[in-house]
């Protein structure tokens, strides 16, 4: 049996900056004081004079990146998720979203998966805060290889980016060689008639492992990969309903305003289906080892397997 690989988002991130850097000339990249952990870094070594460190003013930062777009520069406003969409929201808001200026933020180290960093840092809604920002896309992949894809295809589209990125190392399961990334394409991972598993980001790997274990029962799981939350893929979504009639949605995430519940945005409007919501429950969370945080909140292959089969007993 191969080895799983593992790799953090954050560092996939990084790595394509400064890998892409030489593509595309005018990509510029800004951080506030976070380099290190945020792994922009990488691309500040190989190209010093296109990185900016704004310092700890991560509004002000989103203001100069709206300045160097208007330039025609491509910039990537990097720091922690609870920062690029908290604490500098209005900023982005009025100076990113409003004018729809060229802007790709890279937010890392989001969720409950921050850790020991505990509840002030671990941004549990910077989905949800987001996807009210008209004409911002939203991207959260579950991989290495598909935030590199990502990273490149956020340079491509023309307009503000928010990319989410975790601090945890997680499994490598797509394969460089065929993957191929679509901005608004969910990806259908495994076929499944008796439920539909609607994955994004960390959870895509919890919810590859739970099929398995369910299958294992005899329970047919499909399992859907949602990378980009904004625009969504409808018609994936749609699909998995009218197959399975069963939708279990799994998200590092609020229950409220994510992933959760824009797959029912999406169904109350075409397709009407049942809906079970797994993510954080209205609820800060708190300082811990970031694995054993993740199973005490739910958030894991064991619990959304037995989430799968209350709901099939029902």
């Amino acid at each position: 049996m191969a080895e799983i690989i593992k790799k953090a988002t954050r560092e996939s991130y990084g790595e394509a900056l400064a890998q892409l850097g030489d593509k595309y000339e005018d990509l510029v990249v800004l951080d506030a004081d976070l380099a290190a952990a945020t792994k922009t870094g990488i691309f500040k070594k190989k190209f010093p004079d296109r990185f900016f460190d704004c310092g700890i003013a991560e509004g002000n930062m989103m203001g100069v990146a709206a300045g160097l777009a208007t330039t025609g520069k491509i910039p990537f406003a990097s720091t922690f998720a609870m920062f690029a969409a908290g604490r500098a929201f209005e900023i982005v808001r009025n100076s990113i979203g409003y004018p729809h200026l060229n802007v790709k933020i890279g937010a890392t180290h989001a969720g409950i998966s921050v850790g020991e960093d505990g509840a002030t840092h671990q941004c549990n809604e910077d989905i949800a805060l987001m996807r009210t920002i008209p004409g911002m896309t939203i991207i959260n992949p579950a991989d290495d290889v598909e935030a590199k894809a990502a990273v490149e295809a956020a340079i491509l589209h023309d307009g503000p980016v928010y990319m989410r990125f975790g601090r945890l190392a997680a499994p490598v399961f797509n394969d460089p060689s065929t993957y191929k990334f679509e901005l608004g394409k969910g990806i259908q991972l495994r076929e499944g008639k008796d439920i539909t598993i609607v994955a994004t980001g960390l959870m895509v790997s919890e919810a590859l492992a739970a099929a398995d274990e369910l299958a294992a029962e005899g329970i047919s799981a499909a399992v859907v990969n949602i990378h980009t939350i904004k625009p969504i893929d409808s018609d994936i979504i749609i699909k998995a309903a009218k197959e399975t009639g069963r939708i279990v949605t799994v998200e590092e995430h609020s229950v409220i305003g994510g992933l959760g519940s824009a797959v029912c945005d999406v169904l109350c409007e075409n397709y009407p289906a049942k809906v079970t919501k797994i993510g954080v429950n209205d609820e800060f969370g708190h300082s811990g080892p970031a694995v054993e945080l993740l199973k005490e909140f739910g958030l894991c292959a064991s619990n959304i397997a037995a989430t799968v089969k209350k709901e099939l007993n029902k």
